[in-house]
């Protein structure tokens, strides 16, 4: 089966809680950059048309050809090259960069709508440019302005692809203990030596030059993370005149064989064999993992958004599949087998599938508009910012999460055929696993949660959130619509655990760190719980007051996650205050 941009949905979640209309559900101002609503939608219906027509065919074929390396060079599979091309021509690239590089400087929510479609068409190619829109946004914070006239308008329009490039053997995470070397070449630039891993397009042929964003350490930087600088490392020197001039000293070793997203060439790079790579600083010498943040937090939300977009993809598959495959006998039935579908545990499974998908878009929408209104001037600009901090975490990894998720529930509607990797339902799961290890691991994002965005501003960020939360709640009561169903009551409850496990979280990130970092990813999964079914609550009392959005349709995915979903909060509450004890006392179990 292939995939349908869903452009509608995608459109009302925009208008409704990503920033780009009431901005309600996001604390913000609306941020639309003087777009109108027929400019959003002709955006959003291109963008879908090249994703169905274009990328989503290739899924299958990079799936089962991969990303192929011999004698240091790496081919993609066919059509890859078309598509990228046809990108490019497109302009996605330049979406939401900025237009003094040649960017169109549109709202990074309309872009994060996009980077959706381009992952539920083929995560393995989706993945590439969202690395160097990343690339680019960080060159042109932090470069020089010649790095910024050499670099940055390729960059930009994807003539050239960027790399982020922090992951080493022995440091995995755990970045302050990378080894790679930079030194002072006398000149302005530096020299580079080591080794990176798992290096997402660190070599390819879509592209005659790619530019490397590389962590390492000078000489006498200081210990830890204090002593990381960033380089910027081309694969071609670039001649004055902008040509390509000499090789680079650096080099793809080999490719990962990897479970899913077999199409996308996963690198071990190598620096340095000929006495070092040819670099150029990004920012001050030993602030590079301060700099590299904004590359890695626009990375994070992407990530977020390849767990909907193939959570979208394995819904659809599965919907349809559901429709058509006819199986025993419903309840009422005289004769003759059933769509699958009319059966309430099939139903049920569906319906989860929709819901959660759904919630997370909405968090990962929300979290872009927060971008966008980051981007302003004074107090409001600041509360976004703050309001962007808090909800990155969760967008990436209850995301992500969602995404293997509902790719697992995919392949159980199939039952046997899903396994069976030609129906391509086997496929999303497999691509899917990865978006909650990479760019930091789920539980690192639930340990930045709860230990450093929870305090911003002694906690008043979060408790303005769930504020706005409880207003949310409070409108769906006061609509006393029995299509709700028991909406308004379960998300009360939902918010309510919310709150009290994050004051005791608050409580304990000072005197009982320990407590509070094994409560850490139940929260997360709490805090999303709570906040995915109250946007989609909010998005179904949008639908019914403007009658746009099919409300009946979302009023009855708000009351089902209510209902089934955020009704797991009241456990996670539990998890996180009373569980502490049994995660810390275990270690005589787990030496063995």
């Amino acid at each position: 089966m292939t995939y349908r941009a869903p452009v509608a949905d995608i459109a009302f979640t925009l208008r409704h809680g990503g920033g780009l209309g009431t901005g309600l559900g996001t604390g913000l101002a609306p941020a639309q950059g003087g777009l109108g609503p027929e400019d959003i939608d002709a955006v959003l219906q291109e963008a879908g048309r090249l994703a169905n027509d274009v990328i989503a065919p290739l899924n299958a074929v990079g799936d089962r050809t991969g990303a192929v390396f011999k004698d240091g060079i790496v081919t993609t599979p066919p059509g890859w090259k078309e598509a990228y091309r046809a990108w490019t021509a497109g302009g996605w690239n330049a979406v939401s960069l900025p237009p003094e590089w040649g960017g169109q400087g549109l709202p990074h929510a309309l872009n994060a709508a996009c980077i959706e479609m381009w992952n539920s068409a083929a995560m393995a190619f989706g993945i590439g440019p969202v690395l160097t829109i990343g690339a680019a946004e960080t060159l042109a914070v932090y470069g020089s302005d010649d790095l910024k006239r050499t670099y940055l308008p390729k960059l930009v329009s994807g003539e050239w692809t960027g790399t982020m490039q922090l992951t080493e053997p022995q440091a995995g995470t755990d970045v302050g203990a990378l080894r790679s070397k930079a030194e002072r070449a006398g000149d302005g630039t530096y020299r580079i030596t080591g080794q990176k891993i798992f290096i997402t397009y660190g070599e390819h042929d879509l592209t005659d030059n790619i530019i490397h964003f590389v962590l390492a350490r000078l000489s006498d930087a200081p210990p830890g993370n204090r002593g990381i600088s960033l380089f910027l490392v081309p694969k071609f020197l670039v001649n004055a005149d902008g040509s390509l001039g000499a090789r680079n000293d650096a080099r793809a070793h080999s490719v990962e064989h990897k479970l899913g997203i077999h199409a996308s060439p996963t690198c071990t790079m190598v620096y340095g064999d000929n006495g070092g790579a040819t670099a150029y600083l990004v920012g001050e010498e030993n602030r590079g993992l301060a700099h590299m943040f904004t590359m890695m937090n626009l990375a994070r939300l992407s990530v977020g958004l390849q767990g909907v977009g193939i959570a979208e993809r394995a819904t659809q598959q599965a919907m349809q599949y559901a429709h058509e495959r006819k199986q025993g006998r419903a309840l009422g039935v005289t004769s003759g087998s059933s769509a699958i579908i009319e059966h309430p545990d099939v139903k049920r499974m569906l319906m989860t599938m929709r819901s959660l998908t759904r919630a997370a878009r909405a968090i990962c929408y929300a979290t872009a508009g927060a971008i966008d209104g980051s981007h302003g001037k004074g107090d409001a600009a600041k509360a976004a910012d703050n309001r962007a901090a808090l909800l990155t975490p969760v967008a990436k990894a209850f995301s992500t999460d969602i995404g293997i998720e509902v790719a697992s529930l995919g392949i159980q509607v199939h039952g046997g055929m899903g396994f069976i990797e030609e129906t391509g339902a086997a496929q999303h799961l497999r691509d899917a696993r990865i978006a909650a290890i990479y760019e930091g691991t789920n539980g690192i994002q639930a340990i930045d949660l709860v230990m450093r965005k929870l305090p911003l501003d002694g906690g008043a960020v979060v408790r303005a959130y769930l504020d706005e939360l409880r207003a949310i709640v409070q409108a769906v009561q006061a609509t006393n619509d029995p299509a709700f169903g028991r909406t308004g009551a379960r998300l009360a409850e939902a918010v309510d655990n919310l709150e009290r496990a994050t004051a005791w979280l608050l409580e304990r990130i000072e005197s009982e760190p320990q407590s509070a970092l094994a409560g850490a990813t139940p929260y997360l999964r709490l805090f999303g719980a709570a906040a995915g079914g109250c946007l989609l609550a909010h998005e179904a009392l949008a639908a019914k007051q403007t009658g746009d959005g099919e409300p009946a349709s979302r009023i009855a995915i708000a009351r089902f996650f209510a209902e089934n979903i955020a009704v797991q909060a009241q456990g996670l509450e539990r998890t996180v205050t009373e569980g502490a004890d049994s995660v810390n006392t275990a270690d005589a179990v787990l030496t063995d």
